[in-house]
């Protein structure tokens, strides 16, 4: 890492915790924060209206800490707590970590270095270690191991309509970037993803990384298992939001693969916008059958259509490297010519 421009400029960031009865956890949180390496940081915490001794607790820390700035939410939920904390936020760069996590020691140091040495128009960005009290599962570690991958080749985007890309207590950007893409304005849930998905439209490039920053916590409390806004269908949800807007071109056929849980409501959101495509899927039970008032082909008749462009919601792994090796073997380019959306 390079660190000469660090040492030439220790400039602000902004940290934006939004936290509601994570009381148990924020001791742990705080005190991450205020050993950080690099000392010139505002802290912008703000309470969504909780219901335990979170707010007492920040507010000590705050008595003791003039970094430290502890608000009352204007409204609820993370979103509305995001922007009351970001309407405060004074820093050169922009910063979001959650209540029940803590960070690395160096984790301000080396991504504000990073992003003084790439400049604008980047995202940095660290490897993410989940941890629990009752054992991680088999899911969130898949998870981390594949994300980790993504980030520590600065090729986060390339896999975004498969998952959340961007760990959403572990970036940082310029506030000028921040702004551009419209910060924390957006009211679309599941947040970090709607984020991640701003990120890209903007073109924004992650930087590498290959140190573990953030070591992030998972009890079943935690927001993303039990609140509506983070379920399947909502991340499914987003994913079309973002393709029709970013990816979609009318003057091709389009193609939706897999006719499971995941195609069937993508199908039916496709159907209600009018869009029209070809259904395919491998499954000899379902080829044929008529879905919603669309025919199920078999996956070769992709071979008649002119230029297809393809949304895959095929969830076994094993199929899903046959559909990208047959794909690439008709020349197909993936997050061009398909894209796997799980």
């Amino acid at each position: 890492m390079n660190y000469y421009l660090y040492q030439m400029s220790t400039p602000l960031i902004s940290i934006i915790i939004p936290f509601k009865n994570t009381g148990k956890y924020l001791e742990v949180c705080l005190q991450s924060i205020i050993t950080q390496t690099h000392k010139n940081w505002e802290l912008l915490i703000v309470d969504d209206n909780s219901s335990d001794n979170s707010f007492e607790i920040v507010n000590q820390f705050a008595q003791t800490d003039h970094r430290i700035t502890l608000l009352k939410s204007k409204g609820t939920g993370i979103i509305d707590a995001l922007q009351t904390g970001y309407a405060m936020a004074k820093g050169e760069f922009i910063t979001r970590m959650d209540s029940d996590d803590r960070m690395e020691h160096d984790k301000l140091k080396t991504m504000i270095s990073q992003l003084l040495e790439y400049g604008t128009g980047h995202i940095a960005l660290g490897l993410v270690s989940y941890f629990s009290e009752n054992g991680v599962g088999n899911g969130f570690m898949e998870y981390e191991t594949w994300l980790n991958q993504l980030t520590s080749e600065g090729k986060n985007f390339q896999s975004i309509y498969k998952e959340c890309v961007i760990p959403s207590p572990c970036w940082m950007v310029h506030k000028t970037d921040f702004d551009a893409c419209g910060g924390f304005n957006s009211n679309i849930y599941p947040e970090d993803y709607d984020l991640a998905f701003r990120f890209y439209k903007h073109n924004y490039k992650c930087i590498p990384c290959n140190q573990v920053l953030h070591y992030w916590r998972d009890y079943g409390e935690r927001a993303s298992r039990n609140d509506s806004n983070y379920s399947k269908n909502s991340l499914l949800d987003i994913k079309l939001k973002y393709f029709i807007a970013l990816e979609l071109n009318t003057a091709i056929p389009l193609v939706l693969w897999g006719a499971g849980q995941k195609g069937k409501r993508m199908a039916q959101q496709l159907i209600d916008q009018n869009i029209e495509f070809n259904w395919i899927c491998d499954n000899p039970k379902k080829i044929g059958k008529d879905i919603y008032g669309k025919k199920l082909l078999p996956f070769n008749q992709l071979k008649q259509l002119e230029n297809p462009q393809s949304i895959i919601t095929v969830a076994n792994k094993t199929a899903q490297q046959e559909i990208r090796l047959y794909l690439q073997s008709l020349g197909k380019k993936e997050m061009e010519d398909y894209y796997f959306f799980c």
